[in-house]
């Protein structure tokens, strides 16, 4: 069965086919054949267009890299609609100071999701965040809006709200671990550039070593 957005996407294509045939075969005097052909072909660019994108469509996910690419896909899959639960719980939450820090949760939820994407292979600095912290946040998220709504139970509000804030300070600490690992592989990047340019050029110049005596008496 297809998805509800799947399903939009070949209604739209199907629409935008059906009412650009007659126009240019009509309106525009084009041959029907060919009005056919223009018309299938603009409908399925909107389908492709327009369809959902898969994590890392781009990486060749083959050889040793496969699974775990994989891996990282099925849990991205599975994480997108909790970051788009605490985007939505955002709106019903009235106290502005849990709301921000509900908005912040699913930015750095989005962070997160673009490094993995940018390299699935560190999927497992995250995993724990992935699988765990991220689905207890939207539950909170959304608990503390019903909370909030019935506005008798403090002692639950409050102890919600400290677990947002504590929440917060989880998911940034994943984010960071991701930008270490980034830095990381620069410095073993620029490490074996210098290297590279040691052996092709020689050491550069040290900062104030004496000149050639020969070039003073030429």
């Amino acid at each position: 069965m297809l998805s509800g957005f799947s399903a939009m996407n070949w209604i739209a294509g199907g629409a935008t086919a059906a009412v650009l045939l007659p126009v240019l075969a009509i309106g525009a005097g084009m041959p029907f054949w060919v009005a056919c052909i223009v018309s299938l072909a603009a409908g399925g660019g909107l389908v492709t267009a327009f369809s959902p994108r898969k994590p890392f469509e781009r990486l060749d996910a083959s050889g040793a890299a496969r699974g775990r690419i994989e891996f990282a896909r099925e849990l991205l899959t599975d994480a997108e609609p909790l970051a788009a639960r605490l985007e939505a719980a955002v709106s019903s939450i009235g106290t502005p100071k849990v709301a921000d820090r509900v908005r912040h949760l699913a930015r750095v939820s989005r962070e997160i999701f673009a490094g993995v994407e940018d390299d699935p292979l560190r999927v497992d600095l995250v995993r724990r965040f992935l699988t765990y912290y991220l689905p207890r946040a939207a539950e909170l998220a959304e608990a503390y809006a019903l909370l909030e709504k019935g506005g008798r139970d403090m002692a639950r509000i409050t102890a919600t709200a400290e677990l947002i804030d504590r929440l917060d300070v989880a998911f940034t600490h994943y984010a960071r671990n991701l930008q270490s690992a980034d830095l990381g592989n620069l410095d073993i990047e620029l490490k074996l550039l210098k290297s590279s340019l040691d052996e092709d050029l020689g050491p550069p110049p040290q900062l104030g070593a004496p000149s050639d005596p020969g070039k003073g008496r030429a």
